[in-house]
């Protein structure tokens, strides 16, 4: 997953039943209009999967005739990325929070899902990367300075999201969270087998052909991938702070 780090901006932590996550932003109004659509959309989307169990179980693109906003989006970022749409869901709800906290006139609205993220800012975003115990979790990031972006992390070892691979993180940046979600997943999928530098040539194709994908990085047993156009690689110090850790960039005072 991925963590924004940010203590300039107002910072809120939110939980929905087993959803939680960060939303950031410059005012309240805006960060509560971003909680608030995360969490209707999310009751809508529960309505929706209930009545039609195919799109919530299947592993493949469904088509979508008569459903939420939210459903449409999930469906498309599947179709692009070619898995299922539960794939995309984390990112996509994050996407529409965003927009949501934009109608506020902000100039900076993040939003941190289940370890996805969509930003839109006017300023560059440093963001830390955590992959369980790889060793380069919490020890580096990126630092985003293209908007709006969409950043998604799969894990075949670390999430408990369901996963075909084996790769310990893979990070993908795209205009929208929903394609990177989706995205993540599909490469994730890609990387496994005994020949770690082919696992990982295997995943960056993979990635790289998926329409709308900017950059990946693929962690894979001793082996780091590199694909696109990435953002900045930053170096980050994990800091104590109450119960949990956070994360504080080297040489720069984060947004």
């Amino acid at each position: 997953m991925l963590s924004i780090v940010s203590p300039s901006l107002i910072r809120r932590p939110y939980r929905y039943e087993e959803t939680k996550g960060v939303m950031i932003s410059q005012t309240e109004e805006a960060v509560r209009a971003g909680i608030s659509c995360l969490i209707e959309n999310r009751r809508v989307l529960e309505k929706y999967v209930k009545e039609n169990p195919v799109f919530l179980h299947s592993f493949e693109p469904v088509r979508v005739e008569d459903g939420p906003r939210a459903a449409f989006l999930m469906a498309e970022a599947a179709e692009t990325a070619g898995v299922g749409p539960m794939a995309a869901v984390a990112g996509v709800l994050a996407d529409l929070a965003v927009e949501e906290m934009r109608r506020c006139n902000v100039e900076v609205a993040m939003v941190e899902n289940g370890g996805e993220v969509a930003i839109s800012s006017i300023e560059p975003v440093d963001i830390a990367l955590q992959a369980g115990s790889a060793p380069l979790s919490k020890h580096m990031g990126f630092r985003i300075d293209r908007f709006p972006t969409g950043i998604a992390t799969s894990s075949g070892v670390y999430s408990h999201a369901f996963s075909f691979g084996e790769a310990e993180a893979v990070t993908i940046f795209a205009r929208e969270a929903g394609l990177a979600d989706a995205a993540a997943t599909a490469v994730c999928n890609a990387v496994g087998g005994a020949d770690t530098e082919l696992a990982v040539e295997r995943g960056l194709e993979r990635a790289l052909e998926i329409e709308g994908v900017k950059g990946v990085f693929i962690i894979y047993r001793d082996m780091v991938g590199t694909g696109g156009r990435l953002p900045s690689i930053i170096g980050v110090k994990p800091t104590e702070e109450g119960e949990g850790k956070r994360c504080r960039a080297e040489g720069r005072n984060p947004v």
